[in-house]
């Protein structure tokens, strides 16, 4: 079984920072890309940003230049470091992995359940 565990939502205000970030473990054996979702209330999941195992990051337009998508490979963690948070970055986030669990597998997707990240003053 593998499982995604992510840490770090909570309550900021408008212009603040937040850190999230996301382990995986369980019977893993290659990992491939990692990325952060978010949902607001009342809207469709969508992407946040993606970071492969090489490190080759990807990120949704709202975001650029205040998100910062990173992972520690040795330790199966993805982060996201948010600032300059504005109110429309409240959701539910939730990181998305690429796993392999045995050798000739097939990568499959994992989700987490999700941290909810508020921006109110």
């Amino acid at each position: 079984q593998v499982q995604l565990v992510e840490s770090g939502g909570g309550l900021v205000q408008p212009g603040g920072a937040l850190a999230l970030s996301c382990a995986a473990s369980g019977s893993i054996l290659t990992i491939g890309t990692m990325g952060w979702y978010r949902q607001a209330p009342g809207k469709q999941r969508e992407l946040v940003a993606t970071i492969t195992s090489a490190g080759s990051t990807n990120y949704a337009d709202s975001v650029k230049g205040r998100f910062t998508i990173s992972r520690d490979n040795a330790l199966n963690t993805v982060y996201l470091q948010m600032n300059s948070l504005k109110p429309e970055d409240t959701a539910v986030y939730s990181c998305n992995a690429r796993i392999q669990t045995k050798r000739f597998n097939p990568f499959d997707n994992y989700w987490g359940k999700g941290t909810l990240v508020t921006v109110s003053s």
